[in-house]
């Protein structure tokens, strides 16, 4: 009997393995590269921010918080395999499978220097170049010496010592995760913003069919209500958190306040995560604080000239 024979057991264990080790690897990166532009925004892409409610963070999260304990699982499930049976340390899935990740390791490296140093020559802000760099350059290397010290049996030699690797990394992957509640805040903070950032939508919305009725009929409307079309299907956007009206004041022949609670600071620079219109005099503003805010808004009859009404035939 062919004791160094692969079984499906054999190649599934190391197939899981490679997968969550090599998504966790990556989910990390990335979860460290948003943390970096979070605290590094580029003045030059303003439009670009990073929060929790960005899939990509929560999908990081996520994805560390559920493969990383799988590939510790799996691993031990494989170890547990060659100690009962060391000629499962020979089999070809494992030998495949180190070199691979070697091999995965060493590409990663010198990716990684093309990309930073191609965003560097760009104009990326120096510090996030240098810690992007830092930090992909590190993983790869750390990987790439532990898998090249398993090859070589240092591992198996020293069982202690992987242990010890094994919790400082699952230690390292919970201080990072946690650090992003610190960095973003709770997720019941994100919601928050996610009501806020509504809400800003919902006000452009309707200052957009503001402007529109008085292009119409040479006036504001006296109430929201009136823009409401049924023919059209539009309908004055309500608050999404209170499911109440917002707050709208006629100020004068060409002026009105459009008002809305917020729950938090607006994030970023002006909420530019939402494109504003040229109205009134120029780019519309929607940067808030907490609590009630109205936001002043003047028609320019020169940008927007009222329409001339159709004659009849």
């Amino acid at each position: 009997m062919n004791n160094n024979k692969t079984t499906p057991k054999d190649f599934f264990l190391w197939a899981g393995a490679m997968v969550s080790l090599y998504w966790s690897v990556i989910a990390y990166i990335n979860l460290f590269f948003d943390y970096i532009d979070k605290v590094y925004p580029d003045p030059l892409n303003p439009y670009y921010y990073v929060d929790f409610s960005s899939g990509s963070v929560r999908f990081e999260m996520a994805s560390l918080i559920v493969l990383v304990p799988v590939f510790f699982a799996l691993m031990y499930f494989i170890r547990q395999s060659i100690a009962a049976d060391a000629s499962r340390a020979e089999i070809w899935v494992r030998r495949w499978a180190l070199y691979l990740t070697l091999f995965i390791s060493g590409l990663t490296i010198v990716g990684t220097l093309v990309y930073v140093i191609n965003d560097f020559l760009s104009g990326e802000i120096a510090q996030a170049f240098i810690l992007k760099a830092v930090i992909i350059i590190g993983i790869a290397s750390i990987g790439f010496m532990h898998f090249l010290a398993d090859v070589r049996g240092y591992w198996k030699q020293n069982p202690k010592y992987a242990q010890h690797v094994a919790i400082g990394v699952i230690v390292l992957v919970v201080a990072t995760i946690l650090s992003g509640f610190v960095i973003f805040g709770t997720p019941q903070q994100t919601r928050m913003y996610r009501y806020d950032d509504q809400k800003v939508t919902s006000l452009q919305n309707i200052q957009e069919q503001i402007i529109q009725y008085w292009q119409r009929e040479n006036k504001l409307p006296d109430q929201l209500n009136v823009l409401n079309d049924s023919t059209a299907g539009y309908s004055v956007p309500m608050d999404p958190q209170t499911n109440l009206p917002f707050e709208y004041k006629v100020t004068g022949k060409n002026t009105f306040e459009l008002c809305a609670d917020f729950n938090e600071q607006s994030q970023g620079s002006g909420n530019v995560a939402y494109p504003t219109g040229p109205y009134g005099n120029g780019g519309d503003s929607w940067t808030h604080g907490p609590g009630h805010v109205c936001f002043d808004r003047t028609i320019d009859p020169k940008r927007y000239p009222v329409q001339a009404p159709i004659q009849a035939k």
